[in-house]
C-alpha cells in the first residue's frame, strides 16, 4: 500500500533506468577470454536474467567451475573491462525514452535515490555519463554494504532520514527486497522480469510522473 505522505523515490539501475545489457556483455567476454580457458560467453538475454542479483551470485553462476576466490577475480577483470565498454558507448541508446524528463519533473518534487545490486563505480559511471548527477541526491549499491538488497534500502533510508519511500524496480529480486525493507514496490514492466501482484506498476518511465502525482501531488 502507499502511504498518503511519499517522501522520497528509489530508483533501480538496470531494467528501470536503462539496459547496458550487450555493452556489458561485450566487456564480460573480453575478461572471460583473456582470463580464463573457459569457453563461457554471455550475450545480452543472458545478462537480463542475472542482472538484479549480487555481484558474488552472478559470477558464481556464470563460472560454477571456478572457486569463489577465482569468480571474485574474474569478476574484477570484467568490471574493469565493462567499465571501457560502457565509456565509449552512447548512453542515450541505453537509456529508456523518457528517463530525463521523468528525473527532471520527479526532482522537483521530490528527492531521488538509487540503490542497486552492483559494483562500486557503476552508478557513479551511469550518473556521470548521462549529466544525472543533479537529480539524484544520494545512492547506495551492494558494493558498499556487502548486504542483501532489502538491507541496503534500509540502510539508506537510514542515512538520509527517509521515512515513506517507494522503490521502482522490475525484477522479482526488486520486489523481494522491498518487502524486507517494509516499502511499496512499484513494477517496471518494461525492464527485465516479472512480477506478480507488485503494489503498483508503470509501462514507461513517464508513467510515474502520472502515478506518483496521483498518489502524493494532487
Amino acid at each position: 500500500m502507499f502511504s498518503n505522505n511519499i517522501d522520497s523515490i528509489i530508483f533501480d539501475v538496470d531494467g528501470t533506468l536503462w539496459d547496458s545489457t550487450k555493452v556489458v556483455a561485450i566487456g564480460y567476454n573480453r575478461a572471460l577470454e583473456t582470463y580464463t580457458d573457459l569457453p563461457v560467453r554471455v550475450d545480452g538475454a543472458r545478462l537480463m536474467k542475472l542482472f538484479g542479483k549480487p555481484m558474488d551470485q552472478i559470477f558464481a553462476e556464470l563460472l560454477p567451475e571456478l572457486s569463489a576466490e577465482q569468480q571474485h577475480y574474474i569478476s574484477e577483470k570484467c568490471v574493469i573491462l565493462e567499465e571501457e565498454e560502457l565509456e565509449k558507448a552512447d548512453p542515450k541508446l541505453l537509456l529508456y525514452p523518457g528517463i530525463e524528463e521523468m528525473f527532471q519533473k520527479l526532482s522537483e518534487k521530490l528527492p531521488l535515490f538509487i540503490v542497486s545490486n552492483c559494483q562500486c563505480g557503476y552508478i557513479e559511471q551511469f550518473l556521470r555519463k548521462n549529466h544525472f548527477e543533479s537529480y539524484i541526491t544520494d545512492h547506495l549499491c551492494f558494493g558498499q554494504t556487502g548486504t542483501s538488497k532489502g538491507q541496503t534500502i534500509l540502510r539508506l533510508m537510514k542515512e538520509n532520514h527517509l521515512k515513506d519511500p517507494v522503490y521502482v524496480g522490475d525484477t522479482l529480486g526488486d520486489a523481494s527486497a522491498c518487502k524486507e525493507a517494509g516499502i511499496p514496490f512499484i513494477l517496471a514492466e518494461y525492464g527485465f522480469g516479472e512480477v506478480a501482484d507488485p503494489d503498483a506498476s508503470i509501462q514507461k518511465p513517464l508513467d510515474l510522473v502520472d502515478l506518483l502525482r496521483i498518489k502524493t501531488f494532487d
